[in-house]
């Protein structure tokens, strides 16, 4: 972390995974994100909360620095995202809504491939690999073809995969879209392991209300590329009454609804079709 978190931390206050101030992104005549300004606490689980076309998608291209924004800044593990960008990407994974494992691969090549790609030294490179395996609970399978995994290990093993160099920050985009339940209970427990093990701060878009309540200690939710309102799930509900649902805190800050085992070709059309949708 830069030297602002360490002054944070001397200070008394949470120090900053991210930090968005007024983050815009423009995309011709339309607005895809206007005017963001966030703070993520270090060592949390933060979702982006929004219907497809919210601007969640577009929000963490800019953070991870694959998208430059139009106006605005943003800070991510400390690092300035337009004068820092290597910095930024040395210090996060991410997890894309499209496929990003090789089907043709085992589980174990898939990880190896992705410490050469990260410069994980050879030393430490199996012990490393093993770990990632145990933890996301892929020990049994990682000698087997990924294309023969169902949907919920193809997502473990992609989470793994952006989790070798132990960033400080682990992005995912709609993490469980196209999962059966037991298959987005799996991955969110490995999300809870991830974050109590190595004090991850994970920042997740989702348009999954469950999956939001769940596992976010604070959510934000967006519609239509402005930020609506910022706050725990419990505090947000609080706030709507009694006995509301997260889902009555969303038709009350949006004015709308929200619409809430596949194998390894199902899931890819899956996720194509959720990243042209945004």
């Amino acid at each position: 972390m830069a030297d602002q978190n360490q002054e944070a931390c001397a200070q008394g206050t949470p120090p900053l995974a991210v930090e968005t101030q007024s983050l815009s992104r423009l995309f011709g005549g339309f607005t895809a994100v206007d005017d963001l300004t966030l703070r993520v606490p270090a060592g949390t689980i933060f979702g982006l909360l929004g219907s497809n076309g919210a601007g969640k998608t577009t929000t963490i291209k800019m953070l991870i620095t694959m998208l430059p924004p139009s106006s605005g800044t943003a800070r991510v593990a400390g690092y300035d995202i337009i004068r820092q960008p290597v910095e930024v990407r040395q210090h996060i994974g991410y997890v894309p809504q499209l496929l990003s494992a090789d089907g043709g691969l085992t589980g174990y090549e898939n990880l190896e491939l992705f410490a050469k790609l990260y410069g994980i030294p050879r030393a430490c490179r199996r012990e490393r690999i093993h770990e990632a395996l145990e933890l996301l609970g892929l020990g049994e399978v990682a000698h087997k073809v990924a294309s023969h995994y169902s949907g919920g290990m193809i997502r473990r093993l992609e989470i793994a995969q952006a989790m070798l160099h132990r960033p400080a920050v682990l992005f995912l985009d709609e993490p469980t879209v196209g999962l059966d339940p037991v298959a987005r209970h799996a991955v969110w427990e490995r999300l809870r392991q991830l974050r109590s093990q190595f004090g991850t701060t994970i920042v997740m878009s989702t348009h999954d209300m469950e999956e939001a309540d769940t596992l976010c200690a604070q959510i934000a939710i967006m519609q239509q590329g402005r930020l609506v309102i910022v706050g725990s799930p419990a505090d947000l509900k609080a706030q709507v009454g009694p006995a509301a649902a997260l889902e009555d805190v969303f038709v009350r800050y949006t004015g709308n609804a929200l619409e809430a085992g596949e194998e390894f070709r199902d899931v890819r059309q899956t996720r194509r079709t959720a990243g042209r949708l945004g």
